[in-house]
């Protein structure tokens, strides 16, 4: 059978980029005692367009993101009408890169959250929240019926 995931062209990479820049939330998946676990996550973008999202140290999904290599995150909403499998949707296979209270940069990137997040400045200032980025490895663009892309990292990257 052919591959049925093309390279990346400029149309692809538009729309995963939007994908990424209107995205309120995603779902996350880590791996939990050995097994799949997914969750769903607030999500906004840091200033250079990557995935980043504020966590708990008390969720159950936080202790598997920090000790993960790679994890998976999905963004897209199904269209109001509609079959939701041909609305455009993004897989990301992203490396999390955990940004805390005491690093260099947290403040100015926890403001840049809470700028997009308003909601968040009730509870960004608690002791066990932290920021992670998502730092895209590789990525699967479905823009529809025989729209599927393979994606780089330059691929996610700023146009």
């Amino acid at each position: 059978m052919n591959d049925p995931f093309r390279p990346a062209d400029d149309a692809a990479r538009t729309l995963s980029r939007e994908l990424l820049a209107k995205a309120r939330h995603g779902a996350l998946a880590v791996l939990r005692d050995g097994a799949p676990f997914v969750t769903r996550i607030a999500l906004t973008t840091d200033p250079r367009g990557l995935p980043l999202t504020l966590v708990s140290r008390l969720a159950v999904h936080t202790a598997p993101l920090l000790e993960a290599t790679e994890v998976s995150l999905l963004l897209g909403e199904p269209g109001a009408r509609g079959d939701p499998l041909t609305h455009p949707r993004l897989t990301l296979q992203a490396r999390p890169d955990p940004v805390l209270r005491e690093d260099p940069g947290f403040d100015a990137l926890a403001a840049h959250y809470v700028a997009r997040r308003p909601k968040a400045k009730l509870y960004i200032g608690f002791g066990d929240f932290l920021l992670v980025r998502l730092r895209p490895l590789s990525g699967m663009l479905n823009g529809g019926f025989g729209k599927a892309y393979r994606l780089t990292p330059q691929d996610l990257g700023p146009a």
